[in-house]
């Protein structure tokens, strides 16, 4: 084959080229050639995976639950999910789990990473090999498939009937994959959320907590991490809340402030709208930028100089 050839055939694939990278915590992370963006932050996917979907899952709600559902969509290299797995296996709660993903090579990928590979106990590293090999497994007390393809197409794939306890949100950023942060989309997550049900996600934008909130969830923000101390939010929790008094103690998250809650009043919640669920990027995008530009809602230049100054008084 003629070296053309090979570069059109490797550029076939959905995520476009996947190079390696190195993140500061030691962990391995790709970045999509197609997407133009890295799968985790620089300072560590691991650790991201720890930060923004284990330790905000509060897994500990459900000792006194013998079973639990978990979506992934976007399960990318596997971090998310894994971490998940680790803390459930120790502690004896069964598992029905599904994922969604455009493409099979970064999990693969990921398992042939000697680094990767010694992050993960026998048991996880068996489910997730079995994730690469056959799709789906059913193996120390929990299950799971996933369903490879556009996730707009496959989320109508799952059991109608189930709920779900947790939902990782994990794809690309809303600029990039505005198809998977659609309020179509999000509110048909959100529908699937199981009482107390918790939808986790890195992205901290408008638009997102927003759309979360239309969709009747409780919008909290994830406290920012000591290494990130100039952010003002790692990401977002949207809950159904049934029973708030039995919620953890937010040792985690907090309420959305006052600069969080004005933020949603800005033209940067205007949201992305993929009315077919099959509208391409281009289609979301301009869609949205033709909406922002008719939007009586305040500038988010204003917003933004407005709390700069009240930050730096």
């Amino acid at each position: 084959m003629k070296s053309s050839e090979t570069k059109a055939k490797y550029y076939s694939h959905e995520l476009g080229e996947l190079n390696t990278l190195i993140t500061t915590d030691g962990s391995i992370t790709l970045h999509s050639s197609k997407f133009k963006e890295s799968f985790h932050n620089t300072l560590g996917a691991k650790s991201e995976a720890q930060e923004k979907y284990l330790n905000p899952s509060d897994l500990s709600r459900f000792n006194d639950k013998s079973h639990l559902n978990i979506l992934d969509v976007c399960i990318g290299l596997g971090y998310n999910t894994a971490c998940i797995l680790e803390y459930l296996i120790k502690a004896s709660v069964s598992l029905d789990w599904f994922g969604l993903e455009l493409d099979k090579r970064p999990i693969k990928i990921a398992l042939g990473n000697k680094n990767f590979r010694e992050y993960w106990s026998p048991k996880v590293l068996e489910i997730l090999q079995s994730i690469d090999s056959t799709g789906e497994w059913d193996m120390h007390s929990s299950k799971g498939k996933i369903l490879w393809g556009d996730a707009r197409e496959k989320f109508k794939e799952l059991p109608t009937s189930m709920s779900f306890d947790l939902i990782l949100l994990d794809p690309f950023s809303p600029n990039q994959c505005p198809e998977l942060w659609s309020e179509e989309f999000l509110s048909a997550l959100s529908e699937k959320l199981a009482p107390n049900g918790r939808i986790l996600t890195y992205c901290r934008a408008a638009a997102i907590r927003a759309t979360l909130r239309r969709a009747n969830l409780e919008i909290q923000s994830l406290k920012v991490a000591s290494r990130s101390q100039k952010k003002w939010s790692e990401g977002t929790i949207a809950i159904r809340s049934a029973n708030p008094s039995k919620e953890d103690s937010k040792v985690n998250y907090r309420s959305l402030n006052q600069m969080e809650e004005e933020h949603l009043y800005t033209r940067a919640a205007v949201p992305y709208r993929d009315f077919t669920g099959k509208d391409s990027k281009t289609k979301i995008l301009n869609r949205r930028k033709n909406e922002q530009l008719i939007s009586k809602l305040e500038i988010t230049n204003s917003w933004r100089k407005r709390w700069n100054q009240a930050i730096s008084n």
